[in-house]
């Protein structure tokens, strides 16, 4: 699958599109919703609200492929569409409340949804999950996605900073995370233990 960065539309296409074809609407369709998919999941770790965004991204993107001025690629426009509509699911007091809720009770099908990949990539899985969802968002578009701190903080209408220490304690914690399993595997005491000495 090509990234979504990378996607770029013909010129005939993208106006076809434009002037509603069902065809071209359609090859846009299918050329992008996978890798929007993609990364609308790496943000948002619940599939029922992954796919609600995900429709969310496609509906704007159709509706405003007037404003696409083909300055960078059109991938690059659909993910900062995507990205946009995750950032206002994440501002959503509804959404605040969800997060609140779930935390309180354990997700156990995570665990199940996909035995092809290896133990590494279900321990980073489960510890970006455990993320809250702006420190997993800051994390994912630095170190995934390759945005800068001045592009993170605009998107959030943020400081650089902000960005900045949330990427630290992003690190941090799945540093925490994906150690603490190994080091209970080889005995070796986390920095914490020693705390009552």
């Amino acid at each position: 699958m090509q990234r979504l960065a990378e996607i770029e539309v013909p010129a005939d296409e993208l106006a076809a599109a434009r002037a509603g074809d069902r065809d071209a609407r359609r090859a846009l369709f299918e050329r992008v919703a996978p890798p929007t998919l993609g990364i609308i999941r790496r943000l948002v770790p619940q599939r029922a609200m992954a796919e609600d965004l995900l429709q969310d991204t496609l509906i704007a993107m159709f509706e405003h492929l007037d404003d696409f001025r083909g300055e960078a690629p059109f991938g690059i426009w659909v993910r900062s569409i995507a990205v946009s509509r995750c950032l206002m699911a994440f501002r959503s007091p509804w959404h605040r409340a969800r997060v609140a809720l779930e935390s309180w009770t354990e997700d156990s099908s995570a665990a199940g949804e996909s035995t092809s990949r290896t133990s590494d990539l279900i321990d980073l899985d489960r510890a970006l999950a455990k993320l809250s969802p702006v420190t997993r968002t800051v994390v994912w578009l630095y170190d995934v996605e390759g945005w800068s701190h001045d592009e993170i903080a605009r998107a959030f209408e943020r400081t650089v900073s902000f960005s900045k220490s949330q990427l630290a304690r992003g690190h941090a914690r799945l540093r925490t995370e994906l150690l603490a399993p190994m080091s209970a595997t080889l005995a070796i005491p986390l920095r914490s233990d020693f705390d009552g000495q």
